[in-house]
């Protein structure tokens, strides 16, 4: 009658298998990239992220992110001088309706970019939410020979993805799970990074005292 059941036996297995992924993916010096622009999985991918300090795209993926890497970092370079500019103490040269205009342009670039902004290159693994909409990513990726991992609906084709897992990428609910379980594994990553390796592996200077923040509240949960 058009109702589709998933088969959790399934499901939680296979999550499993893209849970310790993800962690060993981080654990070895890399990178995750969450992309999820629907309505529903924008707050969940963003909040993921960052809590792991990972990086995001949640508004529109732009064509060309991965495979254009150079001309979006120049976008992400302008982001940059358009912050300076609004975050300086002397605007005097700039009149209002410029300083209107500067800031609708950062604006713009903040919700389109801004999850990518530190990234500095490419990903090492990316995690989707809904493979159909975020089909052009996952394409550029399969380009590049970054592998995918997603959560697959029943109208998803699960063998685009490399890492797929069976479950319902509609119900905001489940997305918020899955997103926290992915950031989870992040941050087990990382600890096992810095355990093993004595340096924390963040990509900017800025990102070190935020995992280490991440990790001191996600081992303080875990003691209560």
């Amino acid at each position: 009658s058009g109702i589709h059941i998933m088969d959790l036996s399934k499901t939680v297995p296979m999550l499993h298998q893209v849970l310790v992924q993800v962690r060993d993916t981080i654990a070895q010096g890399g990178r995750v990239l969450f992309v999820g622009t629907k309505r529903q999985a924008a707050q969940p991918i963003a909040d993921a992220a960052q809590r792991s300090a990972q990086y995001y795209m949640n508004h529109r993926w732009l064509g060309g992110t991965l495979t254009n890497w150079t001309t979006v970092s120049k976008s992400i370079k302008r982001l940059r001088e358009l912050d300076e500019v609004l975050g300086g103490k002397d605007q005097t040269g700039l009149t209002k309706k410029e300083l209107l205009n500067i800031d609708r342009e950062r604006d713009k670039l903040q919700r389109a970019l801004g999850g990518i902004a530190n990234m500095g290159g490419l990903p090492s693994l990316m995690f989707v939410i809904d493979t159909n909409k975020e089909a052009i990513a996952i394409k550029e990726a399969k380009k590049l020979g970054i592998p995918v991992a997603a959560v697959v609906d029943t109208n998803c084709d699960p063998d685009l993805i490399d890492f797929p897992f069976p479950g319902n990428d509609d119900a905001a609910r489940a997305i918020s799970l899955y997103c926290n379980l992915i950031a989870d594994a992040v941050l087990d990553g990382l600890a096992e990074s810095s355990a093993g390796l004595g340096f924390d592996i963040g990509e900017s200077e800025s990102m070190e005292g935020l995992v280490e923040a991440d990790v001191a509240e996600a081992d303080a949960s875990a003691a209560s």
